[in-house]
């Protein structure tokens, strides 16, 4: 019996691999190869989730009343303890009830929230570079993704005097990462300011995902959005437990700002899933509370990986800056290379994976990304690495 032809949806069929699925793949036609891999692609935390948010899930997981259906807009106890976080770290006060939700990781609600608010045809303005789930959750809506590029001259931050007046005032939704996924800039407040007023000039809904917020070094905390008067008027932002707690693989998260759009985002989320499993919510508790006590060794740990991989590829020659947060390496390839062409003579030659830059959109061309996500001794074997090949 022969099946009937199947054809994908025009979303589907013009959508380009998923980055970092491809990026697996062909780590995996390497290993197959024999070469041992040191893999500097994906940014997914080799360190453990703490175990007192572990202890927290195995007593949450027994409750007889955590094996039902969870709120929609999630436990309230949990977007309470989101609250007590954004006040102790940012100095925002914000209601539980209305203006914070609980996501199934934020890559999900980023995902989802253009289809709360675009309209086939209405613009997108999305980072490029960038966290690819923005154009894509955009065109699913029937959107336009414009890019807005980051470039060096302006700190890899939009340069928002750029934005022709037609497309500003076409926009409906902005999406903003500080700190940058790949480039790992962090916007300042006067930035945040700026934002703001184009924001309320056009009318535009800001959707800042703040996904690596407590990923920083040398004390220097990045703001957030919604610290900025005049923020939470216009956007809501967007956090994740993944990054901040070593939970990648629990997938929760939350945003938090004006409760209007915060409302949108939840119908969109009521009516296609079914949100988060209460014990989940309830080691994201115990993990908001005790923030403090688990995030600082987190981020020494990071810290000292940047301090062996940075000067290790300026030592090389390789341009590169210092992060002051995330877990990202930003890299200018060299003369003769592109994104690509270089990302594949690091695979072949030196068995290292990293990111071309030009995955994150076209304004990415001309860099790579690598992660700190593994261990120091094996960041100082691939700068050993690079050596050997001349690089």
């Amino acid at each position: 019996m022969s099946g009937f032809p199947i054809t994908y949806a025009e979303r589907i069929r013009t959508l380009p691999p998923y980055l970092f699925a491809a990026i697996d793949e062909l780590k995996q036609q390497a290993i197959a190869k024999g070469m041992d891999i040191i893999n500097l692609g994906v940014g997914d935390p080799d360190l453990p989730t703490p175990s007192l948010i572990i202890d927290r899930l195995a007593q949450a997981a027994r409750d007889p009343q955590n094996h039902q259906y969870p709120s929609y807009d999630g436990l309230l106890s949990f977007r309470t303890a989101v609250a007590r976080w954004y006040h102790r770290r940012f100095g925002v006060e914000v209601d539980p009830a209305t203006e914070v939700l609980t996501l199934i990781g934020s890559k999900e609600g980023i995902g989802h929230i253009p289809l709360a608010f675009v309209d086939p045809g209405d613009i997108v303005l999305v980072p490029s570079p960038g966290y690819p789930v923005y154009p894509v959750g955009a065109s699913f809506a029937g959107g336009i993704p414009i890019p807005m590029p980051l470039l060096k001259q302006n700190g890899f931050l939009p340069d928002l005097q750029a934005i022709p007046r037609d497309v500003a005032d076409r926009a409906k939704l902005m999406f903003l990462n500080s700190p940058n996924n790949p480039t790992a800039a962090v916007a300042s407040k006067e930035f945040f300011h700026q934002v703001v007023e184009f924001a309320q000039a056009h009318q535009v809904i800001v959707c800042h995902d703040a996904a690596y917020s407590e990923i920083y070094y040398d004390q220097k905390q990045p703001p957030s959005f919604l610290e900025v008067p005049g923020a939470r008027e216009v956007g809501i932002e967007f956090h994740s437990l993944s990054k901040t707690f070593n939970m990648t693989g629990w997938r929760i998260g939350f945003a938090v700002g004006r409760r209007e759009i915060i409302a949108g985002l939840g119908k969109v989320k009521s009516n296609i899933d079914s949100g988060v499993f209460q014990a989940i919510q309830e080691a994201g508790i115990a993990a908001l509370d005790a923030h403090e006590q688990l995030t600082e060794g987190i981020r020494h740990v990071y810290q000292e990986r940047r301090d062996v991989l940075v000067p290790g590829l300026k030592d090389l020659g390789l341009e590169v800056n210092p992060p002051d947060a995330a877990f990202y390496v930003w890299i200018h390839v060299p003369p003769g290379y592109t994104s690509t062409s270089f990302a594949a003579h690091l695979l072949e030659q030196a068995g290292i994976v990293a990111t071309p830059g030009n995955g994150f959109g076209e304004a990415g061309e001309g860099y790579i990304r690598m992660t700190l996500t593994t261990s120091t001794e094996r960041l100082a074997e691939a700068v050993e690495r690079l050596k050997r090949i001349g690089w």
